[in-house]
C-alpha cells in the first residue's frame, strides 16, 4: 500500500500505518501551525492530538535569567540551565568524578533529557537530576529509538549474503527501504522482502554482478 499525502489521511490510526521521517513530521506540523520541535515521539503526539481535534501550538521560547558564567563551582544542586550545561569537557569531568568512570560518556537518554530541559526552560532541573538519569533512577525524556530503523534495516540488508549480487548495495538497500517506508509494512529487513521485490530492484537499474 503506497503512502498517501498527509492531508488525504482520515485519522491517526491510518497515519500510524506508515513510516515518517522526523523532518517530514516537522514540515507537517509547521504547515498546520502546530508545535514542530521535539523528538519523533513528541511530534507524533502533536499529530495524534491534531486528528483528535486538538491543536498543540508552538511554545514561545523562555530565556533563562542566569548566565553560564555565573557558576564557578559545579555541584549536584547546580541547575542545568543555570550553569549553561554543554556536553563539553567541563561537564564530562564533573560526571566522571561523580560516577568514578574515568572515560565518562553521556548516553542517549541524557542527551534527550538535556534537549527537553532546554526546550521547556526548566530551571528546576539540576545536575543531580541528570545523574539520576544516567543511573536510570528517573526518566525525563527518552531517546527516540525509532530513528534508528533505517540503520538497522541497511545493516541487516548488508549482512544478507544474497545482497552481494548488487554492485551498489547501499543504493539497493535504499530502494528497498523506500518501498517499506512508504507502506504499512513492518519497518524491518528480511530475505523474504528481498525475494519479493527483486524484480522491482532490477527495474530501477541497479547493477548486478
Amino acid at each position: 500500500m503506497k503512502r498517501p499525502d498527509f492531508d488525504s489521511i482520515k485519522d491517526y490510526e491510518e497515519f500510524s500505518r506508515y513510516y515518517w521521517y522526523r523532518e517530514e513530521l516537522i514540515q507537517i506540523c509547521k504547515a498546520h501551525g502546530l508545535k514542530s520541535d521535539g523528538s519523533k515521539i513528541e511530534l507524533n503526539h502533536v499529530i495524534e492530538a491534531y486528528f483528535s481535534g486538538e491543536k498543540i501550538l508552538p511554545e514561545k521560547p523562555r530565556k533563562s535569567r542566569a548566565s553560564k558564567n555565573t557558576v564557578k563551582e559545579l555541584s549536584l544542586d547546580t541547575g542545568l540551565l543555570e550553569c549553561g550545561f554543554t556536553f563539553g569537557n567541563r561537564f564530562r569531568e564533573f560526571f566522571s568524578k561523580q560516577t568514578g568512570e574515568e572515560h565518562f560518556k553521556f548516553h542517549v537518554d541524557m542527551v534527550a533529557t538535556v534537549k527537553e530541559v532546554k526546550a521547556r526552560g526548566d530551571e528546576s532541573f539540576t545536575l543531580g537530576d541528570l545523574l539520576d538519569i544516567y543511573y536510570g533512577k528517573t526518566t525525563y525524556a527518552k531517546y527516540d529509538k525509532s530513528a534508528l530503523q533505517w540503520n538497522r534495516f541497511v545493516k541487516d540488508f548488508c549482512e544478507d549474503e544474497a545482497t552481494r549480487i548488487y554492485e551498489n548495495r547501499l543504493k539497493a538497500a535504499a530502494a528497498l527501504w523506500k518501498i517499506v517506508r512508504d507502506s504499512d509494512r513492518e519497518k524491518v529487513y528480511s530475505h523474504k522482502l528481498l525475494e519479493e521485490f527483486r524484480d522491482h530492484l532490477k527495474r530501477l537499474y541497479i547493477s548486478e554482478n
